[in-house]
């Protein structure tokens, strides 16, 4: 009898999109999704550290891998693999950096009883290492799926074509500290999360909420303004405070308690006033830089403000994309930075948004937990 099949997430390693696939485990494990069939020898498959349910795996020494957070699965692996949690050997060229990383962390340990956590906290997050961020970014992505109710992925293939060219065309010479890594999730929640590693989460309602391509633009490109200013990472550590630190002394970067307070720092988006001004900031250079309307972002932001004022159940959006504080004020200052050059423009044309529409079209609804 053929073994189940599970709901999982490749990584190729060469780049930062997530593709879903399904897992079997037989002789080998068979991977399969889209345009993908793999089948990995067990003898040869290595565990990354991450924090359970979620699991991730791959050929040791090579950057392909796949997460999944089935327990079974989970559980036949380490049974038939028993060298799956071996010691990267590539890690050993690292000792000293890792070394070195950990005395500059105690430092900081001391520092944040000393100074507090928001000074800390603006000096550190720029400086934490792209490996640390990423490895973080992966392992929150399962808890932000915990907490909204695990969601399912949408991939619909002419769909994200579009995207991925959009996000090309956005950040083409942006100077960000990584390559952004959009996953579109079916939502009925209109928002877009930012999570350390440049690791972006776009819930369908908004795509569907956005009424031209620049709206939506407009708020994607205002989350590459907070990977650029490392600003989830800086949440994380102003919401965890000293136990972030300490975890980087003890080596346990995808502990509970960390994981859940990036979460939770996602979900609320509790992003300082000079942050959020930030981040539309680079909204409206990025939309001038990509050919589009920079004043979309304040269009969307006008409509969340009129909708904040209804009192008749009738809300156009929900409570969490209307989270973020000051609307009103921003959009003023959006359209103020942004002049009145762009008013008109496309980043997409028809055809083109409404095939990112359908970005879904394969997934069944998901109601909001």
């Amino acid at each position: 009898m053929r073994a189940p099949a599970v709901q999982g997430t490749y990584f190729d390693g060469l780049s930062a999109r997530a593709h879903p696939v399904t897992l079997v485990l037989e002789d080998s494990l068979e991977i399969n999704g889209r345009d993908l069939r793999l089948a990995w020898p067990l003898a040869d498959l290595a565990a990354g550290d991450t924090a359970r349910p979620l699991m991730r795996i791959g050929p040791a020494g090579h950057g392909a891998r796949v997460e999944f957070t089935d327990g079974a699965l989970a559980a036949a692996l380490e049974e038939r693999c028993p060298d799956l949690y071996r010691t990267d050997p590539s890690a050993s060229g690292g000792r000293l950096r890792l070394v070195l990383w950990s005395i500059a962390a105690g430092i900081s340990v001391i520092g944040l009883a000393i100074y507090g956590v928001p000074a800390i906290a603006v000096r550190l997050a720029p400086v934490v290492p792209a490996a640390i961020e990423a490895r973080l970014g992966g392992a929150v992505d399962g808890q932000i799926g915990k907490i909204l109710g695990d969601p399912p992925v949408c991939d619909d293939a002419p769909a994200r074509a579009v995207l991925d060219r959009l996000i090309e065309r956005m950040t083409a010479d942006a100077g960000l500290p990584v390559d952004p890594a959009i996953t579109v999730r079916r939502h009925a929640v209109a928002n877009a999360l930012t999570l350390p590693g440049g690791r972006v989460v776009v819930l369908s309602d908004l795509i569907d909420q956005s009424r031209t391509p620049d709206e939506f633009a407009g708020v994607l490109a205002h989350e590459f303004g907070h990977v650029a200013a490392h600003d989830p990472m800086r949440a994380l550590l102003a919401a965890s405070g000293s136990s972030f630190l300490l975890s980087l002394v003890l080596g346990d970067l995808t502990g509970s308690t960390i994981i859940v307070a990036v979460g939770q720092a996602a979900i609320s988006a509790g992003y300082s006033r000079e942050a959020e001004n930030a981040a539309d900031s680079y909204s409206v250079e990025f939309m001038r830089r990509s050919g589009g309307d920079a004043t979309a972002l304040a269009t969307i932001l006008e409509r969340i403000a009129k909708d904040e004022d209804k009192d008749d159940g009738k809300a156009e959006f929900a409570s969490l994309l209307r989270s973020h504080p000051f609307t009103t004020e921003r959009a003023t200052r959006i359209r103020a930075m942004a002049g009145t050059e762009t008013v008109g423009r496309r980043i997409l044309d028809e055809t083109e948004w409404a095939t990112l529409k359908g970005i879904c079209r394969n997934v069944p609804p998901k109601t909001a937990k």
